[in-house]
């Protein structure tokens, strides 16, 4: 069995105001206050910024972007000086000390590191010295070393000789 609630004190009953004031009246004044007499209820809204605002992933990106371009541009122009670019005529310098795979530099002929002029430069994959050395007896006679390079799909042949500075 239930007990019905106290006469006079449901809060929930309709027609009654919770808070205590009377109907039909606003709690509060509208927003801004009560407006002075001959002025405009309303405020002038300010204009937004015609600017956008970078967001910090967008700026991100333009960062790492530019450092992928630099990487890029930089490995071109660092493998520009390679082997693979020498031509007749050119001088070379033994990057590495390595003597079963040196890393040879095109360089000025007039540059201190000028160590081998190129006599010949022959396409294809030689496999031998020997093969390598009868190619270039054939088209440099004074030639003193060969170089050969295989494998990145540019394979050649230079037949060098000691740069007389």
């Amino acid at each position: 069995m239930t007990t019905p609630p106290p006469q006079g004190q449901n809060p929930f009953a309709q027609g009654q105001n919770p808070y205590g004031q009377p109907q039909g009246q606003a709690p509060y004044p509208p927003q801004g206050g009560y407006p002075q007499q001959g002025a405009s209820p309303y405020a002038p809204v300010p204009p937004q910024p015609s600017g956008r605002k970078l967001s910090f992933k967008t700026i991100k990106n333009i960062v790492i972007g530019v450092v992928v371009i630099g990487v890029v541009i930089g490995g071109i122009l660092a493998s520009r000086d390679d082997a693979n670019t020498a031509a007749v005529g050119d001088c070379m310098h033994r990057g590495s000390t390595s003597d079963s795979n040196p890393d040879l530099e095109v360089v000025e002929c007039g540059s201190a590191d000028a160590e081998y002029v190129v006599l010949a430069k022959i396409e294809g994959s030689y496999t031998t010295d020997a093969v390598a050395s009868s190619k270039c007896e054939a088209k440099a006679k004074d030639f003193q070393y060969v170089y050969t390079e295989s494998g990145d799909g540019s394979d050649f042949l230079l037949c060098l000789k000691d740069y007389a500075k």
